[in-house]
């Protein structure tokens, strides 16, 4: 694990270091838990990593999604 765990949100958009089979490097967050749901923003793709291989395959944060409301 790293040091600083990062902070993903749902509907964050990041920025892969590898582009994906169809040529898109941008995901967007649609599941954050132990692992990490990302959709492909080009072929709409959905997989799912352990949170140690996302954070290894994540370039930068495109752009942050809003936190989810506090119950």
């Amino acid at each position: 694990m790293p040091d600083n765990p990062l902070e993903v949100q749902v509907n964050d958009i990041i920025q892969t270091r590898k582009p994906h089979a169809c040529g898109g490097d941008q995901w967007r967050v649609y599941r954050n838990g132990a692992d990490i749901g990302l959709r492909c923003l080009t072929c709409d793709r959905h997989v799912m990593l352990a949170y140690r291989d996302f954070a290894k395959a994540m370039k930068r944060f495109v752009s942050r999604g809003s936190a989810p409301p506090m119950p």
